[in-house]
């Protein structure tokens, strides 16, 4: 059996879920407190890099894992340009426009398109983070072989 012995499975198993939470808390606050897409997202990858530090390669598959992280990171991206392209359409002619309403200021709903782009920023980042570290392992795994 490859990985850490139980006790830290069970502790990463419970801090990768908090982890992720505040991942999430970071993405959807990026608009009112610092923090946003990019930083959100490095967060988000790193609740799923301990898991398999903990529980080792063989337990995820991670040559599967690869090629969905792949395509969240792809349509992610889509997704974001779609956003920037939909404010040329809009009526101001501005790329990535923030035409939606803006809310009141300090409150959760309010910054238009900007929440927005925070989310789908850390989608990308966070697959992209993802992605690197299982190139990585995938490479040590079929270098050690």
């Amino acid at each position: 059996m490859r990985g850490m012995s139980i006790i830290v499975k069970k502790v990463v198993q419970l801090m990768s879920a908090l982890i992720f939470v505040f991942g999430l808390y970071i993405v959807s606050h990026g608009h009112i407190d610092p923090g946003g897409g990019f930083t959100g997202g490095v967060v988000l990858a790193g609740s799923f890099i301990v898991l398999i530090l903990a529980y080792g390669v063989d337990y995820f598959k991670l040559k599967k894992q690869k090629e969905i992280t792949s395509l969240f990171e792809n349509v992610s991206i889509l997704i974001l340009l779609l956003f920037g392209l939909s404010g040329l359409f809009a009526g101001s002619f501005y790329f990535f426009n923030n035409y939606l309403s803006p809310g009141a200021p300090g409150t959760l709903i309010s910054g238009g398109l900007i929440p927005f782009y925070n989310l789908f920023i850390g989608i990308k980042v966070g697959a992209t983070m993802f992605v690197i570290f299982l190139a990585l392992t995938i490479y040590k795994e079929e270098a050690s072989k």
